[in-house]
């Protein structure tokens, strides 16, 4: 199985066995004469202790050191002076030099030869030829080797728990996150599945935290998709029931009774239409649009009042844009038919001695369109939730389906805007389209 897990966890152990196989070859390549005579007990400092004893106390002294160390290391020692002359006699064994001369390998040879110079205080200089039987070098490397071998091995072991831990600190948060995806493409996503992700301050948290917000965010849309097709069902049932009852009773009616349902009949099917549009209106505002265009302002408030005058040719419409911005980007269709459902829905409030007001306004990057009604405006307790699909205020007794509002703050919320629902303090319900990114403003 090639999971991220055995991926990341294999990629820790490489590199592990890569430092490891390089500190053993830079330990082998340490393991040169300058090391050996640097730390090995026999050869460590003796230059110094022999030119000093030499000096002190005279050839014998010296050769006895020589001979008592090999008796102790098993380590022959000449030394020469900077003519190339013995000065003792050296623990050199007899015809070592002619055995040593007809070997044409020098691995071949029985022991390692080492040389040293070494410079005393006095101004003296000395050359010493060290000849370490392979036996004891072996050993001494063993026996030196041992705490540096169970160091790396200490050291292995540590690294490998730390890259096990690691891993799983990488691998369990993509687990969590995993499961939370499956549960929400299960519609089973529970926001606390993932609060102990979200707690931590590295990425993984900040990741757990956009993806409570994306589920959050799923989760009331799933929600408000399934209450708007309950509210549809709800909605339809009654158009139906009485297209239904009016069937049944134009069925056991005369001809003269007959002919007086037709327009009933005929009503209750303009209504359930209009109801259909709206909801087709509703439905279409989530559907892929494509790119915003520039769309030209007043050719669009033009038509949208032509519509209100269609619908109350009596109400008279007052529109002012001043400081007005002249395009914006966006849907010409779905603006439009945000403004008609804003117009229609103060015409059936609005009386028809004042006139309805249209104001258009630019600022700080923003464009506003209010439509103010001066009818009897809607109770504080409810204007949160005016503009939710089929909510309708209490009491009222003017035509709709409670989606104008809903269509409004649908195509305000794709524009990257917010419908603004307010009463007027002189009297009178305001509802404001605020849109954002307005391209030239009007000279």
């Amino acid at each position: 199985m090639r999971s991220l897990f055995w991926r990341i966890f294999a990629s820790f152990w490489l590199a592990i066995a890569l430092v490891a196989g390089l500190s053993l070859l830079l330990g082998r390549a340490l393991n040169q004469d300058a090391w050996v005579l640097s730390h090995h007990p026999a050869l460590k400092n003796f230059a110094e202790r022999w030119s000093s004893l030499y000096e002190q106390q005279g050839p014998r002294a010296a050769q006895d050191l020589l001979e008592k160390r090999k008796r102790r290391y098993r380590i022959d020692t000449q030394v020469l002076d900077v003519d190339g002359q013995p000065l003792v006699q050296g623990t050199f064994p007899p015809r070592a030099a002619a055995f040593e001369a007809r070997q044409d390998n020098a691995k071949r040879l029985p022991w390692r030869r080492l040389t040293e110079e070494y410079r005393s205080p006095g101004g003296e200089t000395y050359l010493f030829i060290h000849r370490i039987p392979h036996p004891e070098l072996v050993a001494w490397q063993r026996d030196g080797l041992f705490w540096p071998l169970s160091a790396l091995t200490i050291a292995l072991v540590v690294l490998t728990a730390i890259s096990l831990l690691l891993t799983l600190s990488i691998t369990r948060p993509l687990g969590r996150l995993r499961g939370a995806v499956h549960d929400l493409g299960q519609t089973a996503y529970q926001q606390n599945s993932l609060a102990h992700l979200a707690s931590r301050g590295d990425e993984f948290g900040v990741l757990a935290r956009d993806f409570n917000r994306m589920g959050a965010r799923l989760q009331d849309l799933i929600g408000s998709q399934r209450q708007l097709l309950r509210d549809v069902s709800h909605e339809l049932r009654s158009p139906l029931a009485r297209l239904r009852i009016a069937l049944a009773l134009a069925e056991r009616a005369n001809g003269e009774e007959r002919q007086s349902l037709w327009g009933r009949l005929t009503q209750e099917c303009d209504r359930l239409e209009a109801l259909i549009g709206e909801i087709l209106a509703l439905a279409r505002l989530d559907a892929d649009t494509g790119a915003p265009h520039t769309v030209e302002l007043q050719p669009l408030l033009d038509e949208v009042q032509a519509n209100a005058r269609l619908l109350a040719p009596e109400q008279q419409l007052r529109l002012n844009m001043a400081h007005a911005p002249a395009t914006l980007q966006g849907w010409p269709d779905m603006l439009r038919s945000a403004l008609d459902n804003l117009l229609r829905n103060a015409l059936r409030f609005n009386p028809p001695a004042q006139p309805l007001e249209i104001s258009v306004t630019g600022e700080n990057g923003l464009l506003r369109i209010a439509v103010r009604d001066h009818g009897p405006g809607a109770p504080e307790e409810i204007l949160t939730r005016l503009g939710e699909p089929f909510f309708r205020a209490p009491n009222q007794q003017a035509a709709g389906h409670g989606l104008g509002l809903a269509i409004a703050r649908r195509a305000a919320e794709r524009h990257g805007g917010r419908l603004l629902l307010e009463n007027h303090p002189q009297g009178g319900f305001v509802a404001t389209l605020e849109l954002p990114g307005q391209a030239r403003s009007r000279h």
